[in-house]
């Protein structure tokens, strides 16, 4: 069976899925045939109709045309009557990366992995390259404001892109540049143990074409392994921290952070090439974002303070720490975060952004595996919250495991709330939130959909 080729029709199982629909744009705006489902209609959806894309609501076998090449991501069982159907007829299925590999060829490929960060990071360099006139292709997973999607086929001949370690789908890529934020254990469900989730990074680092370049965090010590065990088969490796939370001495050294509630900045530093970094994005961890993306627009041949000028255009991805409303004198934000690491920082953003006031939070869980293996740590991260309220988990791909609910981590936390329906629990955490504080809807899955909920109850409690 020949490998497929831009010239053919492909059809995309679970379209409207974050990551399917950036890769179905992209092949769409390549000139392939592009056709697909999802289980439900969505602004997705229309919007993917609008640039010629055709999506059908439902999963039917019918919807299958027997010439296509099936795309399907790891979420997709082999049960799905299109993906059936598929099988029985012997068409070609590849994974979402391979067809987004396909989308990106002959391009320049940057690959941003790592356990936190990749839609930050990914995007804030696609939006900086973008404001230094280099026009780059983007495939990231959550919608760029600045774009209104969160993928563009560019002019220019650099591709930027998430990269997912989550199934080993990364290893399709080969990257000329790879971003590896963080290689902090997740995904035990697959992996199984910090070793080999570290492993699989290391097999990326392999992946890069010859000459290219593998920039890590020097303050995680996932990521100071990966550099070592990449600089000892002679990959060329820049790595970036504070030096005083560095595990190993920085390449790029990040010094004078400072964090406002609308922004932060720092000094960059990487042997005579210095910048003053100036975000409209607030918290720690997007100066270590930044410093990423700054190192990969030098290697993409920009000056260093104008790329570090282009990081300043950035202004957010959607769910990451993003404004959802106010009522008052109360404020909601919406965070994608999942994983403990993700939501000790969030609550560390909304701290700083209340001030003085409180901060409340409403977290649904993200898989059963990871709620059971992280529980306790997900108690010492949501700790840092003024108000704790914990909604039902959401499993996505998994089914319910016996004894493994939400209780594993509000049992944890003092004074903590669970409320299994999510818009029960988002009204909870609202009511909790007093004037001058900030609210949180955190979480991977659905929780997203109650921002109304919040701030319908902020309504009615100043009626």
């Amino acid at each position: 069976m020949s490998e497929p080729t831009l010239q053919d029709r492909f059809h995309l199982i679970g379209i409207g899925g974050a990551g399917m629909s950036v890769v179905a744009e992209l092949l769409a705006s390549r000139g392939a045939t592009v056709e697909g489902s999802d289980r439900e209609e969505s602004p997705v959806l229309e919007h993917l109709r609008s640039v010629g894309v055709r999506a059908f609501v439902g999963h039917e076998a019918s919807h299958v045309d027997p010439s296509s090449v099936v795309v399907v991501s790891t979420a997709i069982r082999e049960d799905n009557p299109e993906l059936a159907v598929a099988r029985e007829r012997g068409q070609r299925v590849i994974h979402r990366s391979q067809a987004l590999a396909l989308a990106a060829s002959g391009m320049r490929f940057v690959g941003v992995a790592g356990a936190h960060g990749k839609t930050t990071t990914s995007g804030m360099l696609a939006i900086a390259l973008s404001a230094c006139g280099l026009d780059p292709s983007v495939a990231v997973g959550g919608v760029l404001p600045q774009l209104g999607t969160g993928a563009h086929l560019g002019g220019g001949d650099v591709f930027v892109a998430e990269a997912d370690e989550s199934d080993g789908s990364f290893l399709n890529y080969t990257p000329a540049i790879e971003i590896v934020t963080n290689v902090e254990p997740d995904h035990l469900d697959r992996y199984h143990s910090r070793e080999e989730f570290e492993e699989i990074f290391v097999e990326f680092a392999r992946r890069m074409v010859p000459g290219g370049l593998l920039v890590t965090c020097a303050e995680d010590e996932g990521a100071v392994r990966l550099a070592h065990s990449a600089r000892a088969e002679g990959l060329r490796v820049v790595t970036y921290g504070r030096p005083e939370r560095s595990v190993d001495t920085p390449d790029v050294v990040i010094a004078d952070v400072r964090v406002e509630a609308h922004g932060a900045g720092a000094s960059l530093t990487w042997g005579e090439r210095s910048a003053s970094l100036a975000l409209s994005v607030p918290g720690e961890h997007n100066v270590l974002n930044a410093a990423a993306a700054w190192v990969a627009g030098i290697e993409c041949g920009l000056d260093p303070q104008v790329i570090a000028d282009g990081l300043g255009a950035f202004t957010g991805a959607a769910r990451r720490f993003e404004a959802r409303g106010q009522v008052g004198a109360r404020r909601l934000f919406d965070d994608y975060a999942h994983h403990p690491t993700e939501v000790e920082a969030a609550i560390r953003e909304a701290h700083v952004v209340a001030g003085d006031g409180e901060v409340s939070v409403v977290f649904q869980p993200h898989l059963y595996s990871r709620t059971r293996i992280f529980a306790e740590r997900f108690a010492q991260a949501l700790s840092g919250a003024d108000h704790v309220v914990l909604a039902g988990i959401y499993g996505a791909r998994e089914d319910p495991e016996p004894g493994v609910d939400s209780t594993l981590i509000s049992s944890r936390v003092d004074g903590a709330s669970y409320v299994e329906d999510m818009h029960e629990a988002a009204r909870l955490a609202a009511s909790l939130t007093p004037e001058g504080g900030v609210c949180l809807t955190m979480g991977a899955g659905s929780i997203t959909h109650c921002a109304s909920d919040v701030l319908d109850e902020w309504k009615r409690m100043g009626a």
